[in-house]
């Protein structure tokens, strides 16, 4: 396998804790700045332009595309769901207190769906503000990251509840628990074949479920490798990353492979192994 070219840019503050990464409609990739409380606008040669969030202490997690052209965030510090444009005009929408919003995706209704991890929610909100709530039969659950299924619905991994749940656009939810006992789910994609795929960071599994809940586990080659997130290839399979400080790819052809990191820092991941008893976000 040819070795991959990994180049490293760095931001303004070697402090302000970049999380969630999305690539924005304007060509730019738009970046969460967790410990700092703000959003950074990196360009393809490295430029980066951090446009802060009031106040400070709003905790920014994951950041997708939106339907309108802007970009839609998580805000877990002070309960909200933010919106910047790309030439960086920012709202928000108020979300009740607790909420604490982690993941965050674009929903095939044209709406914005959000997992609520303190509240045992997922919630939607309108590119119009509108915001409607929908609780979840779980109590601790810690929904985590969604994703847009091929069957309209989203899905939400449920870290403390051991489940993945399928949410209706009316709000009906199905509870799918996993079959390794603490497993821990929390990134979730839709994939290419037509199933969602998923990471159990507790277990060191992938795994994947079709629209009608089957559910199957793909142990990892390095057990303790913590996935975390991730994403469908477009040519198939998925790709996915690992506290183990590497990338992984995986399809149901092919065994995993992996990538070397270009550094390795410090492990940083939103949920601990296993997920605490009470869910603080990340560090």
């Amino acid at each position: 396998m040819t070795t991959p070219q990994i180049r490293e840019i760095p931001l303004p503050d070697p402090a302000a804790g970049p999380y969630g990464i999305t690539v924005g409609p304007d060509g730019a990739l738009w970046v969460t700045l967790v410990h700092a409380g703000a959003i950074a606008r990196v360009e393809p040669d490295g430029t980066a332009r951090v446009h802060p969030l009031e106040p400070a202490g709003s905790r920014p997690l994951i950041i997708t595309p939106g339907p309108d052209g802007a970009l839609w965030f998580t805000r877990s510090g002070d309960d909200r769901i933010g919106r910047i444009t790309t030439d960086g005009r920012q709202s928000a929408v108020v979300l009740p207190a607790g909420t604490g919003p982690c993941g965050i995706v674009a929903g095939p209704d044209g709406a914005l769906w959000y997992a609520g991890m303190s509240s045992d929610t997922v919630g939607r909100v309108g590119t119009d503000g509108e915001l409607t709530e929908f609780p979840l039969p779980v109590t601790g659950g810690f929904p985590s990251m969604l994703a847009a299924g091929p069957d309209g619905a989203v899905w939400c991994t449920l870290n403390q509840a051991n489940a993945i749940a399928r949410v209706g656009r009316d709000g009906a939810v199905d509870l799918h628990p996993l079959p390794t006992e603490g497993a821990g789910p929390v990134g979730i994609t839709a994939g290419v074949d037509g199933a969602l795929w998923f990471v159990e960071i507790a277990a060191g599994q992938l795994g994947r479920i079709t629209p009608d809940g089957r559910i199957d586990e793909f142990p990892l080659p390095d057990r303790a490798a913590r996935p975390h997130a991730i994403v469908a290839d477009p040519a198939g399979g998925c790709w996915y990353t690992e506290a183990a400080n590497r990338v992984g790819h995986v399809d149901l052809e092919r065994p995993h492979r992996h990538l070397p990191a270009a550094s390795t820092p410090p492990p940083n991941p939103l949920m601990a192994s296993p997920p605490p008893t009470t869910p603080s976000g990340p560090p």
